[in-house]
């Protein structure tokens, strides 16, 4: 076969095939922490979550459902515990 029907034979051959679905990317989804999740890993109570979820400070980043229900993105606690620490510490050094 020529080149020129070897490229006539392989697009006949790819219309034939059934059609190829786009890539699609990969992303990495966390779950999602419910309020005795958070709770035990700030070692705090629920109802410390609770309250800090909506209306004390320092505020949870939280997630709120459409039954009411709260969730939590474990790396936006973790970016929590790590800000208050960076807080705690600039404290100690001018106080």
């Amino acid at each position: 076969m020529e080149n020129r029907d070897l490229h006539l034979a392989n697009s006949v051959s790819d219309s034939t095939a059934p059609p190829r679905k786009p890539p699609t990317r990969w992303i990495p989804v966390e779950p999602l922490l419910t309020a005795e999740d958070v709770a035990r890993r700030l070692n705090v109570s629920t109802d410390w979550v609770w309250d800090h979820s909506s209306r004390k400070k320092p505020l949870l980043p939280v997630i709120r459902m459409g039954d009411g229900a709260l969730r939590y993105r474990a790396s936006g606690i973790e970016l929590f515990i790590t800000e208050h620490e960076q807080i705690g510490k600039l404290r100690r050094r001018t106080g």
